[in-house]
């Protein structure tokens, strides 16, 4: 199965076993709570899944990997105990708690979240003094005397044995007390991660023509030669302030991301020739809505490899500018919720001064959420950037008030501040909504021309479908540009379909 597969199925068994009945109990007990076991190649987004899935479900993350733990620091460190048994003396020994359960008590008592995922990476690499008491650990959730709380789910990981040289094959006593899913690298699911998480368009597009480099292991003269997902993401994240810094990007860079000196070679060329068609298609102006005429004949007579880039570099700017509407619109939607709130005190507050403190209880609530989630380790950065904007905004109305001064005694005067500041943001956003719209429009008006006889108009619709910033964008503000296309290419299809009936009945 593919990554986001696998995902699914963590999300849905870590929520099975999550589940209680009217006691509080939980539904499934602790011994029959399989671990989960994640077997798949180094670097496809293991551990990345792993987070997503406890932001989702709004729960803890306890990760570790198991290559570098002892017996001693998974089990705890024995130590004499004096004891009395029917009046003799003994000397008993004990262990203290294992580092991994500690770390989960200590997440639960920073965070005050009490439910959670313990993440053990590498688990089919433990060492050999660790390996007897794994077994125990899988089926009863117990390191050493101490067993992790109730409510905290294991989901482990490990790599196939051509991987890792460290792999100790797991034996059928212990293969039974697992869920295994085996995990794939599969490009198109990695894809629909990249764009929500940036990465730039340069490796997207230059993947979308070679998309059998995306995951690439052989053995060269040289010895192992690799490129995984991991290394793509990372490339991308200094690709990003290299262009920053106008730095330039060589061989040398590549190589440290990419182990494989043919697809190194074929990407750094790949890259120059991208921001050539940066410079001379002149991005800017076409969803500005002022192609140079270049740019027409250019793409008329441009090759598939170069066409998709185009587009995709295009799409690329059009889909960040559409995201960071939806974000705006998020942001709204949750500050007109603290407003209602606001406003339902109307008979109960009577000055500016209880304006304010409403204000900045709100602020601080969103602190302390943000705060928390951090501590647990399930804050997306996606909430991290909403909980920032709302703290920010609501940082800015206090303060506007309190300058305001005299003039802002009453709650009614306090309250028209603080609807003016939130109508300034609505229009703000209502702007970028227009801009948005308008840049949609000359993107679709370029393509029609620029590529009438292609299918780069399909390629543009599905991506705007797929995406979903973009898809909700459209759903949510419309565009008469997709609805027109996405008619006209499925008549097409439909005819298409037609024509081919009508070939196979042979008359």
């Amino acid at each position: 199965m593919n990554i986001n597969d696998a995902k699914n199925y963590i999300k849905n068994d870590v929520s099975l076993y999550l589940m209680k009945n009217e006691w509080g109990e939980y539904r499934i007990p602790v011994v029959r709570q399989r671990p989960i076991f994640l077997l798949g190649a180094p670097g496809i987004g293991k551990t990345a899944i792993m987070e997503q899935v406890a932001s989702e479900l709004g729960i803890a993350l306890v990760s570790y990997s198991m290559t570098h733990h002892t017996r001693q620091s998974a089990l705890g460190l024995p130590f004499i105990r004096h004891e009395s048994y029917e009046g003799m003396e003994y000397d008993v020994s004990e262990y203290t708690m294992s580092e991994i359960i500690a770390s989960i008590y200590s997440v639960m008592r920073d965070s005050g979240v009490k439910e959670g995922i313990l993440f053990l990476d590498e688990i089919n690499c433990v060492s050999e003094t660790l390996a007897p008491s794994m077994l125990q650990f899988l089926q009863y959730k117990v390191f050493g005397k101490h067993r992790i709380p109730d409510g905290w789910v294991i989901v482990t990981a490990g790599n196939p044995p051509e991987y890792n040289k460290s792999v100790r094959e797991f034996d059928v006593v212990t293969m039974d007390r697992l869920k295994v899913l085996e995990v794939e690298a599969d490009y198109d699911t990695w894809k629909k991660y990249a764009r929500e998480h940036g990465v730039r368009s340069e490796v997207t597009s230059f993947l979308e023509i070679h998309k059998d480099y995306f995951y690439h292991m052989e053995m060269t003269v040289k010895g192992r030669s690799y490129v995984t997902a991991r290394g793509w993401e990372d490339l991308s994240t200094i690709l990003a302030l290299y262009n920053e810094r106008n730095l330039p990007v060589d061989e040398t860079l590549v190589g440290q991301y990419i182990r494989n000196d043919k697809i190194v070679k074929e990407f750094t060329a790949y890259y120059d020739l991208y921001n050539k068609y940066k410079r001379d298609y002149r991005l800017e102006d076409i969803l500005s809505g002022n192609p140079p005429e270049s740019a027409f004949k250019r793409s008329q007579n441009a090759g598939f490899d170069e066409r998709l880039s185009v587009l995709g570099m295009l799409m690329d700017r059009l889909e960040s500018e559409i995201g960071d509407v939806i974000e705006k619109t998020d942001f709204l939607a949750d500050l007109l919720k603290l407003l209602k709130q606001l406003k339902a005190n109307d008979q109960k507050f009577e000055t500016a001064s209880e304006v304010i403190g409403f204000l900045e209880k709100c602020n601080d609530a969103q602190r302390i959420k943000m705060d928390k989630l951090a501590k647990a380790n399930s804050l997306s950065d996606k909430d991290k950037k909403k909980y920032r904007r709302m703290i920010e905004h609501l940082n800015r109305t206090v303060k506007e008030i309190v300058m305001v001064g005299s003039e802002a005694k009453t709650y009614d005067e306090a309250f028209k501040i603080v609807r003016m500041i939130y109508e300034d943001a609505v229009a703000d956003m209502k702007e970028d909504v227009k801009t948005t719209k308008e840049r949609m429009h000359n993107l679709f008006a370029y393509v029609e021309k620029a590529f009438a006889e292609g299918n780069e108009m399909l390629l543009l619709v599905t991506e705007l479908t797929v995406n979903e910033n973009s898809s909700r964008f459209i759903a949510q503000f419309g565009s008469e540009d997709y609805t027109k296309a996405s008619e006209t290419l499925m008549l097409a299809e439909r005819q298409d379909a037609i024509k081919k009936e009508i070939l196979e009945l042979d008359i």
